[in-house]
């Protein structure tokens, strides 16, 4: 995972992290004042070719952030701008650099005041940055009200003030931006909900920060994209054959037999060699008549789990997926669980998605406690607040710890779904995905989703690697549809999303 290194393009900064990176950018010999000036300019910039000109009003804080704040408005007026400045803090309090541009600044400095909106046609907050972890209160408080209930544009420097850089989370009343201009390296904040929406669109800018100076910091989480992951992708090799590229077999239930199906179509689409389908003899004719390309055999109805222990006997059985459409009513939760557990004592790679978690709500620990191998558990919230209830209460404003914790408390990959999908692995690393469309939210994307990741893991790619790619290419997938999606168009648009990855990616 050299690839995965600390100075990419995709790695993420907390709010601390990025404190510690503008010290050692200063301890490198990079002057604080130049580092401040660089962002000031940035965001001028970005105004400059986002807006007309018009009056703006830029609210400076106590901290870095306001010392931007007067840096943005210097360069705006030098430009020809009409530009009022208003401050909320202590002078004496500033740090170096920042009472130096507040000195530098050529207009009046007033105080905060809502009237000051009424000559505004543009907002630049630089009130307070990502290291917010506190509702606004008084004169700021009742400026962000002010242009929430006047709908002003914002433009935001780093995060819109309120809004916690690390985790996403808002506190209080927080004024969307329709641009935030953040500086060096995203924050997970600006990918996490609700802080992805309260940005508008993001630029990072770069300010003169030397890469190098995070190989001394203890990162471990990036936004996905192909760059984190494409080395390892399993590419079918010219002289291999369908047994090179795995044979996966799913579990499907008795009354919802749409979702293991998709869960089969989309291994197969994501190029798993062969893929079997073991389902109860009672349903097999539904299942069978229904798949071309994949293979049906049957679970006799008094021993269904020893009969799926038997498949697994064969060696070439290499990915397994319990979960999609297993069912959870009186005895089938009890099937479901050892099916599971059955799944889960051959050590293959296994993915556990939807009644495979449920049906475990009763007692998590059983279900940790069995997995002793590679294993990507797949919950949405509300199977996540079952499976892990204390982790849920105790963090819940924050969704990348709690994914990382659910990580290392069960020893599996888990991909908390969502708008936001954070995909953590036990040792501690983490990706969040941002390329997933609204158009998702539609029943049995899920089950392509876990079809996906068990396609790659039969073809041998690595449980984090899996799940990450496998995510990315379902968001992909869903952007190439578009609206009116369901869940059947995915893996049919799954091979536009491989020719193209397989365009900018493969090297023979």
């Amino acid at each position: 995972m050299d690839h995965m290194d600390k100075q990419h393009p995709q790695i993420l900064l907390t709010a601390s992290e990025m404190g510690e990176a503008d010290k050692a950018a200063v301890q490198a010999g990079v002057p604080a004042m130049e580092l401040m000036a660089a962002a000031g300019k940035a965001v001028a910039d970005a105004v400059l070719e986002r807006w007309s000109r018009c009056r703006v009003l830029v609210l400076c804080g106590p901290g870095n952030n306001g010392g931007d704040g007067f840096v943005v408005a210097q360069f705006l007026l030098s430009a020809g701008w009409p530009v009022r400045l208003a401050f909320w803090g202590s002078v004496e309090t500033l740090s170096a650099e920042a009472a130096y541009f507040y000195q530098a600044w050529q207009g009046e400095i007033e105080a905060f005041a809502t009237d000051l909106l009424d000559q505004t046609d543009l907002v630049i907050d630089a009130m307070f940055g990502a290291g917010l972890t506190r509702s606004l209160e008084g004169k700021p408080r009742d400026m962000v009200d002010a242009i929430i209930k006047r709908k002003m544009p914002v433009c935001a420097i780093d995060v819109p003030s309120g809004v916690d850089g690390t985790t996403g989370a808002a506190f209080g009343l927080v004024a969307p931006a329709e641009l935030t201009v953040t500086f060096f390296r995203k924050k997970p904040g600006h990918l996490l909900f609700p802080g992805r929406g309260l940005c508008g669109k993001l630029v990072v800018a770069d300010i003169g920060i030397p890469a190098p100076v995070l190989d001394e910091l203890n990162l471990h989480t990036w936004e996905n994209s192909p760059e984190l992951w494409y080395r390892e992708y399993p590419w079918p090799r010219l002289d291999g054959h369908k047994f090179h590229r795995g044979h996966a077999v799913v579990f499907g239930g008795e009354n919802m037999t749409g979702a293991s199906r998709l869960t089969a179509r989309a291994a197969m689409r994501m190029g798993a060699g062969l893929v079997t389908l073991a389902v109860p003899i009672k349903v097999w004719a539904i299942y069978a008549t229904a798949m071309t390309c994949v293979m049906v055999t049957k679970l006799e109805q008094s021993q269904e789990a020893e009969d799926f222990e038997e498949l697994l006997l064969d060696p070439r059985h290499n990915a397994i997926v319990v979960g999609p459409g297993a069912g959870l009513a009186g005895f089938e939760r009890i099937r479901t669980r050892k099916i599971v557990l059955a799944a889960l004592a051959t050590n293959r790679p296994t993915v556990l998605d939807a009644d495979g978690l449920s049906a475990f709500a009763d007692d998590p620990k059983i279900l940790f406690e069995a997995i002793n191998g590679p294993c990507v558990m797949t919950p949405h919230e509300g199977e996540f607040a079952r499976l892990f209830p204390d982790i849920n209460e105790e963090h819940a404003g924050d969704k990348l710890r709690r994914a990382r914790l659910a990580a290392k408390l069960s020893a599996a990959v888990v991909i908390l779904k969502g708008a936001d999908t954070v995909i953590a692995s036990p040792d501690g690393r983490a990706i969040i995905n941002s390329n997933a469309p609204a158009d998702l939210a539609t029943g049995g994307s899920g089950d392509v989703l876990a079809g996906f990741i068990v396609g790659l893991l039969a073809q041998g790619f690595e449980p984090f690697y899996a799940a990450a790619a496998a995510v990315w290419m379902h968001g992909e997938a869903a952007c190439e549809v578009g609206a009116g999606l369901i869940a059947e168009d995915l893996p049919d648009h799954l091979p536009k999303v491989l020719t193209a990855f397989k365009k900018q990616y493969y090297t023979d």
